[in-house]
């Protein structure tokens, strides 16, 4: 659900320009005169908005099928679109707005690295005696005078701006859509890629269509989530515990939202979506114009922007164009190069969005769980409400970190059809302890739960539906060891925590030990022998099973095997396994192929 955070931008662009009509009534009072002061007013406010508009990166070609007529009149609420084949190009920037562009650009870079920096730099002037009244005073007339040269810097980037006719073209559709967000506006300005903080809002969280028949919506505060246990149980909670326990609590928040958020959402950090951008718009260029993609800009409720891309198929022939794939990246991942591209090559309809921060989707905001879960919130609301798909037609496709977001919507949304979690973890305790010293493991711990709760098995467990697990053999980053040590991949403790709450009598001591032996093997020959040594039965399997189902109905948890053989319950367990879990021989960031996009099995 890429980046990645950055807050929404809170400025607008203004536009004072009178049409011809004013100007008419204007004339017989003012005559010529007012008629110049209002074209002068005109241009000054163009000037304005290109000084305070937003980055152009590309324009997009458009499709004949797609272009508006030549003659559409240039109004508030439509604007006459390119059709010149030499604008179906990367935006070619005026010298002037080039140059002072990249100075900007340049300056933004040296002061994230500032910001990052910033509490060494804090401490070495400290120890050096730099932070006195007599060395900040001078330092504070250096940065005014830094600070009004980008301001002139920025001026003469507008001027440029100005001066090119593409752009001013750009602003006035831009503009028009913030005033009338009508079909033809953004149909036009969706052949213009620009800074996402510019962006119109599509879709409102607190949007009437979409709460008004839902009963425990999200408040301002943020969806529900499922919170961990006491680490102490049965500890009286008295005032005296709470001041000692006051300073792990400040330093485990110190350390969540300084290095552990930049650890665990690594897409979040400006520096990398800077040196990511090149790719990125190639990849946004590839969804629009080869895939008939359509960007949407969600206003979740704690006030994050999400960046979704949507690709509809359901005018087409194909039959999978019915059903609607979210997407949900991993935590460097972006949708413009992410797992989005595995259902797009099966013919599937696909639906991308970056938690992200990457994370699951490209969030303008702080990433915390938090945050991803009241993002796919609205994404999921905006798929039913504005999109207009039920929940059973919908399936939740997760790589890497996005299972969390995956299994809280499928928590959330029971009636979800299916969920596909490719290379996700069971919990992120372990996996923080791995890169983390041994003597942090008490800071991590409560770190983790307390801020940074990943408790993907918890929530998957609350879920009804069909779901296939992908484990990738050659997994680096979701071991706990080395990547040849198997076992020590914690999709293992994925599947076994599933199948233990689905089929608890299955997966009994019996059960339990012979699926470990399957997750032991490394190679599918090796799989084929575990499997044929305990003679597996499929067909007596799937009349077991079906058997209950009728019987019982389909709610886990089930209690079949509870008076089965011992025999017959290491069969179940290998069958059940096998049916949730397929290997793919690679490392954690391989791309899926489309052939091992599958939907998962179901009786």
């Amino acid at each position: 659900m890429s980046q990645h955070a950055r807050r929404r931008s809170r400025h607008g662009l203004t536009s004072r320009a009178h049409n011809t009509s004013e100007a008419g009534r204007a004339g017989p009072v003012g005559g010529p005169a007012a008629g110049r002061a209002a074209a002068r007013a005109g241009a000054m406010a163009k000037l304005l908005s290109c000084v305070l508009g937003p980055r152009l990166y590309k324009i997009y070609r458009e499709r004949d099928s797609e272009r508006a007529p030549a003659s559409v009149p240039e109004t508030p609420t439509a604007v006459t679109a390119p059709h010149s084949s030499s604008w179906d190009t990367y935006y070619q920037p005026r010298a002037l707005e080039k140059h002072a562009d990249s100075i900007l650009a340049l300056a933004s870079v040296f002061w994230s690295i500032s910001y990052y920096s910033s509490p060494f730099a804090f401490f070495y002037l400290y120890r050096k005696g730099y932070l006195s009244l007599s060395k900040v005073v001078p330092f504070s007339h250096y940065a005014g005078t830094l600070l009004l040269l980008l301001a002139g810097v920025a001026c003469l980037r507008g001027i440029g701006r100005w001066t090119n006719p593409q752009y001013r073209q750009f602003i006035t559709i831009l503009e028009a859509t913030h005033r009338n967000q009508s079909s033809e506006n953004k149909r036009q300005l969706a052949n213009y890629n620009f800074d996402f903080r510019s962006w119109p809002v599509d879709f409102h969280w607190e949007e009437p269509s979409s709460r008004k028949e839902s009963r425990g919506g999200p408040s301002r505060r943020g969806v529900a989530l499922l919170r961990p246990e006491p680490l102490h149980r049965g500890t009286a909670d008295t005032l005296l515990n709470r001041v000692k326990k006051l300073p792990c609590q400040i330093t485990s928040y110190l350390v969540a939202h300084t290095l552990g958020r930049r650890m665990l959402y690594p897409g979040s950090v400006y520096l990398l979506q800077k040196a990511l951008m090149p790719v990125l718009l190639q990849g946004q260029a590839r969804l629009v114009e080869e895939c008939n993609g359509r960007r949407a800009k969600l206003l979740a409720c704690d006030g994050n922007e999400i960046d979704t891309m949507f690709v509809d198929r359901r005018g087409t022939a194909e039959p999978q164009g019915q059903k609607l794939v979210i997407c949900c990246e991993g935590n460097a991942g972006f949708y413009e190069v992410g797992c989005v591209s595995t259902p797009l090559e099966g013919r599937t309809l696909a639906f991308g969005a970056d938690t992200l921060l990457t994370l699951p989707f490209l969030l303008q905001g702080v990433p915390f769980p938090q945050n991803e879960a009241n993002a796919m919130d609205v994404v999921v609301q905006f798929a039913i409400r504005r999109l207009g798909f039920q929940p059973q037609d919908i399936i939740i496709y997760a790589w890497s970190i996005g299972g969390f977001t995956a299994t809280w919507a499928a928590m959330s949304y029971p009636d979800v059809s299916a969920m596909i979690l490719d290379a996700s973890f069971d919990d992120l305790v372990p996996l923080a302890l791995k890169v983390m010293p041994d003597s942090w493991r008490g800071l991590v711990t409560r770190t983790v739960r307390q801020h940074l709760n990943l408790n993907n098995a918890e929530q998957l467990c609350r879920y009804q539906g069909p779901v296939l697990l992908i484990r990738r053999t050659k997994d680096e980053i979701i071991t706990t060891t080395v990547p040849e040590d198997i076992m020590s991949n914690r999709g293992n403790d994925l599947l076994l925590k599933l199948l233990q709450h689905r089929y608890p009598r299955v997966m009994a001591e019996e059960g339990l030990r012979v699926v470990r032996q399957w997750l032991e093997a490394s190679s599918q020959l090796e799989e084929a022998s575990i499997y044929s040594r305990w003679e597996v039965e499929e067909d007596w399997c799937l009349s077991v099973l079906r058997s209950y189902q009728a019987e019982h109905g389909p709610d886990f948890p089930w209690s079949v095997g509870e008076d089965m053989s011992a025999d017959g319950r290491r069969q179940l367990a290998l069958f059940l396994a096998r049916k949730h879990l397929h290997n793919f021989e690679a490392t954690h960031c391989t791309p899926l192929p489309a052939q091992n996009f599958q939907m998962p099995w179901h009786l």
